[in-house]
C-alpha cells in the first residue's frame, strides 16, 4: 500500500484561470455548448469572482486572475462518451478540434474554450 491509497480518494475539481469579466462567456462554453450545470459559489467565494460547472461527474472552476494568460500546454483531460460526437458539437459551436492517436488505449482530441484555455477530451477506444 504506498500513501496515494491510503490518503488520495478522487479529484474534486480542476480549476481554470479566466480574466475579468469573462463569467458569460464561461457560461456560453461550459454551460450552452457543454451542457454543465452552473454551481452556486459560497458567498465568501463568489464575491471574487468566476462561476463553478459540474455535470457528468466532473466540477470545473473557474477563476479570476487579473494578469491572465490562457493555459496553452497545461490542460485538464476530459474523459466522454460520444467523443466524435462531442468533437462535432464543439466544432459547430465555433470550437475547432485537432484529432491527435498518440496516446495507446484511447482516441482524443484537443479543443479550446472561448478564452484560450487547453482542453483534452478523450475516449478509450472500443475493442
Amino acid at each position: 500500500m504506498t500513501v496515494s491509497d491510503d490518503f488520495l480518494v478522487g479529484l474534486h475539481h480542476v480549476q481554470l484561470s479566466i480574466p475579468p469579466g469573462a463569467e458569460p462567456l464561461c457560461r456560453e462554453f461550459w454551460g450552452e455548448v457543454l451542457g454543465m450545470t452552473e454551481v452556486v459559489k459560497p458567498p465568501v467565494l463568489a464575491a471574487r469572482g468566476g462561476c463553478w460547472f459540474r455535470g457528468g461527474g466532473l466540477e470545473v472552476h473557474l477563476g479570476v486572475e487579473q494578469d491572465f494568460a490562457p493555459a496553452r500546454r497545461a490542460h485538464p483531460g476530459i474523459l466522454v462518451n460520444g467523443l466524435r460526437a462531442l468533437g462535432e458539437r464543439l466544432a459547430a459551436h465555433g470550437h475547432p478540434v485537432q484529432w491527435d492517436g498518440e496516446l495507446p488505449g484511447y482516441d482524443r482530441f484537443h479543443a479550446f474554450d472561448k478564452l484560450g484555455n487547453r482542453l483534452e477530451f478523450l475516449e478509450p477506444k472500443q475493442g
